[in-house]
């Protein structure tokens, strides 16, 4: 009798679903709040115009004159 597990089998497969779900919430839950956390450094201060934005990547050399003037006209338009 030590195999038999009569009517009651079924619950451990359950119980390891229930488990794994558990694990799989626990896990998105961390990831979505580091996101939430750590993701907001990234965005530029609010405050700031896209031309504004611009003059400051053209002053660090990140585009160039041409790309910049293109860019200008096209906030201008």
């Amino acid at each position: 009798m030590w195999g038999y597990m009569g009517n009651q089998g079924w619950w451990w497969g359950f119980g390891a679903i229930h488990m794994l779900l558990f694990w799989g919430l626990l896990i998105l839950g961390i990831a979505a709040l580091a996101k939430w956390i750590f993701g907001k450094s990234g965005e530029p201060p609010r405050g700031k115009s896209a031309l504004d934005i611009l003059k400051e990547r053209y002053a660090r050399g990140e585009i160039g004159r041409e790309e910049f003037e293109q860019k200008k006209r096209d906030l201008e338009a």
